[in-house]
């Protein structure tokens, strides 16, 4: 899949042990860059925790 910048997103799943997000915390994509499959998130919570999609961490479209 791919993203656009100003997309709204819903955290499925992290594998960042060091986050405070948690399944169902939304945001916003501000850039996805798909040769690395990372997604760069704002998220309302005030995270911008970026997510590697090859690495385990998934979202789905709000």
């Amino acid at each position: 899949m791919t993203y656009q910048r100003g997309d709204r997103v819903v955290l499925v799943h992290t594998t960042d042990p060091h986050t405070c997000l948690t399944e169902g915390d939304e945001g916003t994509v501000r850039r996805y860059d798909a040769n690395l499959a990372q997604l760069s998130v704002n998220w309302d919570s005030g995270s911008t925790l970026s997510l590697l999609l090859d690495d385990g961490d998934e979202v789905r479209p709000a």
